[in-house]
């Protein structure tokens, strides 16, 4: 028992390489198994849900939990580069960054970034372990800024704007962005995006995510108070920065030469292979919320 422990303090304090497991079998032309992709969405949907309506500090730890697991991912994903990152000091920073952005504001969040990147460089310099490398300390602030800088942003938004619906409303927007593109890409895709990256990605796929995407952004606000043509504005965005989203992830997954950032979420890979395109698209939207719904200060209150 006592082995299990330390095999599984290692694992998550200093992991190793990504090891690609077998993926569950595929049950149409998506390439994902159905079944498992629909269970897992839906109990991930539950939870969001039951925390983000019932006690939103809640949903600002379930925020965190995510940061911690998108962490140890790429941590993974670079070691199989050969790239050792700073993942204590880059938990420690996420829950800081988080934290900081529901307790104190944007310039908290920005204040706690600093240090996380300050505390990852000194930790490679300082660690007698292994050799210190530039690549190492590059990585690791790379990861602080993609991972836990980025998902702060959710945190300024569900506390500039209490109600749940206005977070909805964006979430609503990247799925509908990505299953716009899913569908237009499975039906009508011809000409890919970038192939050397993701030769499933079209530009007819990027297409049908700017038309999903908008129809439901423009919804959205006009619901939410806002002037229609705002969901315009956002939805282009959260297609555009979405899709840049996944194509970095891509590079990264391409780069270490693995299919998915992990196991973590049958059906769907990692926490990362789910949550790219919200971690690109968060600090655009919040900027445009800012701009578009009425009455509302920049940093709110919760």
């Amino acid at each position: 028992m006592e082995d299990q422990s330390q095999s599984f303090l290692s694992a998550v304090f200093r992991p190793g390489p990504t090891r690609e497991r077998p993926p569950l079998g595929a049950t149409g032309r998506a390439g994902r198994n159905l079944p498992a992709a629909v269970t897992t969405g839906a109990v991930l949907v539950t939870v969001i849900a039951v925390a983000l309506f019932l006690y939103p500090p809640l949903f600002i730890g379930v925020i965190a939990v995510a940061c911690l697991a998108g962490v140890w991912e790429l941590a993974g994903a670079f070691a199989r580069m050969g790239v050792s990152v700073a993942v204590i000091p880059l938990y420690v920073g996420a829950i800081g960054m988080v934290t900081c952005a529901w307790l104190l504001g944007a310039e908290g969040m920005l204040f706690a970034m600093y240090l996380t990147v300050f505390v990852c460089a000194a930790w490679r310099l300082l660690d007698a372990r292994t050799e210190s490398r530039m690549s190492d300390i590059a990585s690791s602030a790379f990861v602080a800024v993609y991972v836990p800088f980025l998902a702060s942003f959710v945190v300024l938004m569900v506390s500039a704007w209490p109600d749940p619906w206005v977070f909805l409303s964006y979430e609503a927007m990247v799925i509908a962005s990505d299953t716009g593109g899913w569908a237009a890409g499975i039906a009508i895709g011809r000409h890919p995006m970038a192939p050397r990256l993701s030769p499933k990605k079209s530009w007819e796929g990027f297409a049908g995510s700017c038309l999903a995407a908008t129809g439901v952004g423009c919804l959205g606000l006009h619901l939410l108070g806002a002037q229609w043509w705002w969901g315009l504005v956002a939805g282009v965005l959260v297609a555009f920065v979405g899709t840049m989203g996944d194509l970095t992830e891509s590079l990264i997954k391409r780069e270490a030469g693995i299919k998915d950032m992990s196991g973590l979420l049958p059906g769907h890979g990692g926490v990362l292979d789910r949550v790219d395109a919200v971690l690109m698209t968060a600090p655009v939207v919040y900027f445009v919320y800012a701009l578009a719904l009425p009455g509302v200060s920049w940093e709110g209150s919760h």
